[in-house]
């Protein structure tokens, strides 16, 4: 990979998208930071660096995410790191959100990040090389009361980048999905975050608690987004860079207690699990 590393990250206005911006400038590679507005105001809190190039872009229209991507290969000459940032909580119980709720999370989250990585890859397939990173979370590793429909975004996010990580291996290039825990942004902000506009009573201990949970919490979480910046520049330094890569011993912690519940499922059931094939092909399996 060439050297200074042009990297695409988008929704780099706040947030992780922000911090991460930062960290790679500061370690002397390029940025194309992607708004959907004030593009100038970014530019300016840089001093209109010449090694960021701030587009305006909205990763649900395609023919935008294209446009977004041909300019920055004709102002950097390539796209070297993609890093899938945009995006949006949905706090609501899966029967309180509304259809229309849960499909423009999916059409941000999911749809938005297929858009990115659509238009880049011609590029990087081009030049035999390049890194996609897709920001998962914690919640799409394990399910939390209140979001699991926000989750299921990022279990996509997961698979997703799994299958194109074996996909673009004999290409040179890498897929990382990162899964951060709760780190001090603005994810539980108004201005990030959505709640279901319905409330059913009966989730009040349930949902409704993490509610009270999640407005308590804002602001104290326990991630550094400096440190996450500076782990998203190691990440793309390495030449051997993991396909999942959780962020924060919260996320560890779920990460390992989800294994340890999936292989107790497995000890308490596995003559069900393993007594389901055909009796020839059981048969076989005994042989060897």
């Amino acid at each position: 990979m060439k050297t200074p590393k042009t990297w695409f990250i988008t929704g780099a206005s706040r947030g992780f998208g922000l911090d991460i911006t930062k960290a790679v400038l500061a370690s002397g590679d390029q940025v194309v930071a992607t708004v959907r507005s004030k593009a100038n105001e970014l530019a300016a809190q840089f001093n209109n660096n010449p090694g960021l190039f701030v587009v305006t872009m909205d990763v649900t229209n395609q023919q935008q995410v294209n446009q977004a991507v041909q300019a920055s290969i004709a102002h950097f000459g390539s796209v070297d790191v993609l890093v899938n940032n945009a995006g949006y909580g949905l706090l609501a119980g899966i029967e309180e959100a509304t259809d229309e709720e849960v499909k423009q999370n999916y059409e941000v989250n999911v749809f938005g990040t297929l858009n990115v990585i659509r238009s880049v890859l011609p590029q990087m397939r081009k030049q035999r090389s390049g890194h996609v990173i897709n920001i998962s979370s914690v919640g799409g590793l394990g399910a939390y009361i209140g979001w699991g429909l926000y989750g299921s975004t990022k279990f996509a996010i997961e698979g997703i980048t799994e299958g194109l990580a074996m996909e673009l291996a004999p290409l040179g290039i890498h897929a990382t999905v990162v899964a951060p825990g709760f780190f001090r942004t603005n994810f539980l902000d108004e201005t990030s975050l959505i709640s279901s506009k319905q409330i059913i009573t009966d989730y009040a201990g349930t949902v409704g608690a993490m509610r009270d949970f999640a407005a308590k919490a804002n602001n104290q979480q326990p991630g550094d987004p400096k440190k996450l910046a500076a782990a998203f520049v190691k990440l793309a330094a390495s030449e051997n860079p993991p396909i999942h890569l959780p962020l924060g011993n919260d996320t560890l912690k779920r990460f390992r207690d989800k294994t340890a519940a999936f292989e107790q499922d497995i000890t308490n059931w596995y003559d069900t699990i393993t007594g389901t094939d055909h009796d020839d092909v059981a048969a076989k399996a005994l042989a060897l």
